[in-house]
Order: structure tokens, then C-alpha cells, then sequence
């Protein structure tokens, strides 16, 4: 029993002198990581050597990238490099992935852009500031409201007007696949007492009487509607417009979208809109919307 219990122990010693993590060929381990996903690859990379040198792997990161990165750099990071920089960075897989993950502000600080992730798919979010609204410069109808529960650090609050439409557009070379688009809106106006977030109703009204319209389009001819009457107060909601698919690559679709209550029997106030977001479809459940 005693001999059979040191041969055993003898093995076991034997068995971790041959082989260890540090062992593991290099190549074996970017392999596996292809299947991970980035934060599983960020965590293993504090295994060892080996690991963190196959995390920083150029054939593991442009595997995570979407297939249109270049254009992504161009479009949302060229404003954040220094001239001749920017080639540089197309080099660097890993480096891109990691920006690409931060929310990025472009086109003058009035979209912004980022990466899922773990799936490393684009989302896109669109401020007031991009969009053509009717009377939005007049502060007898529109109110600019600083805001941390914002992404563009404000939100325009409407005070009462009698023709409401808020139009925008994008054009932007979306991956393949099928997306979303949600307006962000609230009734009533955000306050801070005493340290607590709150909201003021005052101002609601004339949402109950005629629904808002939203609609959206794109350059290759989809199309989608929506219409519904605002009844909930006091919270940040995201309502879905519609949806669209993208099929070709490396080709820049135009997105139109609308919120349109053109009703002029009566007037309307107390509306937050914060953004627009544009999302992969199978995002949207992050949201709280309505359908």
C-alpha cells in the first residue's frame, strides 16, 4: 500500500515537471484564443508569458474586429490622431479594439459610436444637435438642460410648441446584419433636489390626444412606421421606430429617421430627447422600449 502510494506521489511530481502552462506552445494558445471572447482573453493573458504575449496577437484581434475597422478608424478615431498617425494605428489590432470599445464622440461631438465587447459589433447614438428640429434654437419652445444621464452631457427639453418634428440622418458603413433604431424620450423635466434625481410634470401635456409618429428609411429603400401615444411620465424610455438590414459590405447606407406630432389643434410640452440609438437588432432587449 505504501509502495503503491509513492509511485503514485512519484508520478504525479514526474507529470508536472514534464508538462506545465509554460509548456503550451505559443500557437496553440492563439488558436484557442480565436474562441474567447475579449474579456476572457484580457483575463487569461495574467496566466503567464506565453499567454499574454499570444493575447496581444494581431491574429486574435482583427479576428474580434468587425470586418469594417479600417473604415471605423477613419470615420470615428482619424479625429483623435495626429497627422501621419493614423496608419500606425490600422497596425496595431489589439490597440483598435480597445478604442473602438470606448464611447467615441465624432462629427463635432454630435454622435457617438462604440463597439460591444464581447461581440464587437457597432452601436451608434445621434444628439439633438445633429438633427433638424422645429424651433430647436427658439427658448421660448426648447430648453437645453445639462445632464450626467446623458451621453452628449445635455438633453433638449421641449416647453410647449405646436408643430413638433425632429428629423435626422446618418450615413455610416454598418457590418452585415439586421439593426434597430430606438428614440430615447422622457415626459417631464428632470430635476436634482437635495442630492436626489426627480421629475417635474407640470409642463406635460397634449401627448394623450394624438400619437407621435416615427418613422425611419434608408438609401436602398427600406422603410418602417410606427405611431403611439405618450402616457408614461417621470422615466427614460427608449421607443422602437423600426428596423433594417444591412447585406453588402464596404458600402455606406443613408438612414433617415423622424419624430413627427404635426397636429396643430393643440399644443404639446414637458418631452426630454436625449438620442437616437441605432443598434444590432439582437441588442435592442438592453433597452427598455416601447414596441
Amino acid at each position: 500500500m505504501g509502495t503503491a502510494s509513492s509511485c503514485l506521489a512519484g508520478s504525479e511530481t514526474f507529470a508536472r515537471e514534464l508538462c506545465s502552462l509554460e509548456d503550451v506552445p505559443e500557437n496553440c494558445i492563439t488558436a484557442m484564443f480565436m474562441y474567447m471572447e475579449p474579456p476572457e482573453i484580457c483575463l487569461l493573458a495574467r496566466v503567464n508569458r506565453s499567454f499574454h504575449r499570444a493575447s496581444r496577437s494581431d491574429t486574435v484581434w482583427e479576428h474580434k474586429l468587425p470586418r469594417n475597422y479600417k473604415f471605423l478608424i477613419r470615420r470615428i478615431l482619424q479625429g483623435q490622431q495626429e497627422d501621419g498617425e493614423i496608419e500606425k494605428l490600422i497596425i496595431r489590432k489589439k490597440e483598435i479594439y480597445a478604442k473602438l470599445c470606448r464611447p467615441n464622440l465624432f462629427d463635432a461631438g454630435t454622435k457617438e459610436a462604440w463597439l460591444d465587447t464581447r461581440s464587437g459589433k457597432v452601436c451608434l447614438a445621434i444628439s439633438p444637435m445633429a438633427m433638424k428640429i422645429t424651433g430647436f434654437d427658439d427658448r421660448r419652445y426648447w430648453e437645453h438642460i445639462s445632464s450626467d444621464e446623458s451621453r452628449f452631457g445635455s438633453i433638449a427639453y421641449l416647453r410647449q410648441i405646436w408643430w413638433l418634428e425632429a428629423v435626422g440622418n446618418i450615413s455610416f458603413e454598418f457590418a452585415p446584419g439586421k439593426y434597430s433604431l430606438l428614440f430615447k424620450i422622457q415626459l417631464g423635466k428632470p430635476l436634482r433636489k437635495c442630492g436626489r434625481k426627480t421629475c417635474n410634470l407640470d409642463q406635460v401635456h397634449g401627448w394623450d390626444i394624438k400619437p407621435i409618429r416615427f418613422q425611419l428609411s434608408t438609401s436602398d429603400g427600406q422603410c418602417d412606421t410606427s405611431e403611439r401615444h405618450l402616457d408614461e411620465s417621470g422615466r427614460w424610455l427608449y421607443h422602437h421606430v423600426g428596423d433594417f438590414v444591412v447585406e453588402n459590405e464596404n458600402s455606406p447606407v443613408s438612414v433617415n429617421f423622424s419624430m413627427l406630432q404635426i397636429d396643430c389643434t393643440h399644443t404639446k410640452g414637458g418631452l426630454c430627447l436625449d438620442c437616437v440609438i441605432i443598434c444590432p437588432l439582437e441588442y435592442r432587449g438592453k433597452y427598455s422600449y416601447f414596441d
